[in-house]
């Protein structure tokens, strides 16, 4: 979307065109905290924070995430490792992985060295590959306490 800053890991990256969405837009963020949720049961970020509630319009998803993670500490969960792959042709976040990971690790309160971030093409097909939009896909481990 124009005029739309691409936020992504919590990071404003640089770009013409920004995501759609009711909050940041941070798919990133988004997969991670969907993970998380996931992988304890908690249910989905839209159940947390669903887009009808004004209060999350334009908020950043790392304040999302923080909340996920405390809300898994609430329930007795630690996080074990996170591992994130982004889904888009443009712009290479490459230079911007390692300001992600520790933007992750440090919403949930865990090391860099357990949050992977990486990121795929989808060479010129479908929906991504032609440059309207992005998606982003995350595994999580999470330990019962």
């Amino acid at each position: 979307m124009e005029g739309r800053k691409l936020v992504l890991g919590g990071v404003d990256i640089p770009h013409e065109k920004g995501l759609e969405g009711h909050s940041d837009a941070d798919v990133l963020l988004h997969a991670v905290a969907d993970a998380l949720l996931g992988a304890a049961a908690l249910g989905d970020i839209g159940k947390h924070f669903p887009n009808t509630d004004p209060r999350y319009e334009g908020i950043s998803s790392l304040i999302l995430l923080k909340h996920v993670g405390d809300l898994l500490l609430q329930h007795r969960f630690r996080v074990v490792n996170v591992d994130a792959t982004v889904a888009l042709e443009e712009p290479r976040i490459g230079p911007h992985v390692e300001k992600m990971r520790d933007n992750i690790s440090g919403a949930l309160n865990i090391s860099p060295e357990q949050v992977s971030v990486k990121a795929t093409t989808h060479e010129s097909l479908g929906f991504i590959g032609t440059q309207q939009g992005a998606a982003a896909h995350a595994v999580a481990a999470v330990v019962h306490e």
